[in-house]
């Protein structure tokens, strides 16, 4: 079965939360001294940049950990085989329903 490939929306997805954050955090600073919401531009710019790598890490750290924890899982059922019985396919399951046409 091919591999399922992942959407640029799922792909990205922490990399674009944390630039926004990290973006918007000077335009609500600016607002709550009542500056210019714009106003120290470097900042939003440097920030949102900042952001994006911060979001990169925390992907490549949630990914490392789902493979350690998927690999502890498969380790554990290649140990204890007999707590996971395959099932097998019945004929019944397998064939359709035939009728023959007279």
């Amino acid at each position: 079965m091919p591999a399922a490939r992942e959407s640029l929306e799922i792909k990205y997805f922490y990399h674009l939360g944390f630039s926004g954050m990290f973006a918007l955090s000077p335009v609500c600073a600016n607002y709550y001294q009542r500056r210019p919401l714009y106003a120290g531009i470097h900042r939003h710019i440097l920030l949102g940049i900042l952001g994006f790598a911060v979001g990169h890490y925390v992907t490549k750290y949630l990914d490392n950990k789902w493979v350690e924890r998927d690999a502890i899982i498969r380790h554990y059922v290649e140990l204890h085989p007999e707590d996971f019985k395959v099932e097998r396919k019945k004929f019944k399951e397998i064939f359709d329903e035939w009728y023959p046409i007279r």
